[in-house]
């Protein structure tokens, strides 16, 4: 998907015949996951822990360090997708993604207040309407 400009079927189910919200939700977050991923990893010395490696050796405990918390942080960070160790996850519930997704996709639903479209822009999508339903008249239809 390197140089991929558009993702097409978001939420679409059943060779897109019906759509899914929850499916729409975890489809927004793979697709972030992937322009992450597209914008590039920096390799440094550093995000590599060349010297991390090298003072705590083979089988050492990377997790403790510092170094591993803070640039894990650089990674992807998905908002739905649950990295958790199992027992975690059971304890927690063990919600799948598509149930934790379709809770979001319900949330958005319920909450999300879109920005009103400014009144230019509202008079030139109304001028184009016009002129269309207008040239539509003129051809008979």
């Amino acid at each position: 998907m390197a140089g991929a400009n558009l993702i097409y079927g978001a939420g679409m189910i059943e060779s897109g015949v019906a759509l899914d919200f929850g499916q729409m939700v975890m489809d927004n977050e793979f697709a972030r996951m992937v322009r992450h991923a597209v914008g590039g990893v920096p390799v440094t010395d550093e995000l590599l822990g060349v010297d991390d490696i090298r003072e705590v050796g083979p089988f050492g405990d990377f997790l403790s360090l510092d170094s591993t918390l803070k640039f894990m942080r650089s990674q992807s960070q998905p908002k739905l997708i649950d990295r958790r160790v199992r027992e975690d996850w059971t304890a927690a519930g063990g919600s799948d993604l598509h149930a934790r997704s379709t809770a979001e996709a319900r949330r958005l639903l319920d909450e999300h207040v879109p920005e009103p479209i400014p009144d230019d822009v509202l008079a030139e999508i109304r001028a184009i309407v016009d002129g269309a339903d207008r040239d539509a008249a003129a051809r008979g239809r």
